[in-house]
């Protein structure tokens, strides 16, 4: 009996250890209210970007040389998919982009999530059928995912990264 309550003593001890050197789990640097107003932000986002309103559009990036937009490139040189750096290169993508035809950007809001990274930087990501026809792209609806870093500038929240990636087709099957 001795023998028992010693092992019992030793375990909750190792146990108690373990339990005191498990790190805390991390706050969420954002609250809800932030949270849900980045959300507001994204949605603002694709009105404007399917109405076309470059200048609208130009106001919510971050006006920094470090911006960046990935997107579908129209020149062999740059590659397929290309990094445009800076405000004037998205301002001159996006009109390129919108300037090319229908294109309109649909969001699957169900699955819009948006996450605390720091107290200044939160990231959103939503998969989206995009339906447009720049750079040898057909105007056929096809899926893309976009992931945006957002940074708290002032009272305000800025894109300071918008990746837009397509999705490939699945494989066929084997057999």
């Amino acid at each position: 009996m001795y023998k028992t309550l010693l092992v019992t003593i030793a375990a909750s001890a190792l146990a108690a250890e373990a339990v005191a050197s498990t790190p805390a789990v991390r706050k969420e640097p954002l609250d809800a209210a932030t949270l849900i107003a980045i959300k507001s932000k994204f949605g603002k986002l694709m009105e404007l970007a399917n109405n076309h309103d470059f200048k609208a559009l130009h106001g919510m990036f971050w006006q920094s040389p470090s911006t960046l937009l990935v997107a579908k490139s129209a020149i062999q040189s740059e590659g397929n998919w290309a990094g445009f750096w800076g405000n004037e290169a998205i301002d001159q993508k996006l009109h390129d982009i919108g300037s090319s035809g229908p294109v309109v950007l649909e969001p699957d809001y169900s699955k819009l999530r948006v996450v605390g990274l720091t107290r200044d930087v939160a990231e959103s990501y939503v998969p989206m059928n995009i339906t447009v026809s720049y750079a040898g792209q057909d105007g056929t609806a096809r899926p893309f995912l976009m992931i945006i870093n957002w940074l708290r500038v002032g009272k305000d929240w800025k894109i300071a990264s918008e990746i837009i990636l397509p999705v490939p087709p699945v494989p066929a099957a084997k057999g």
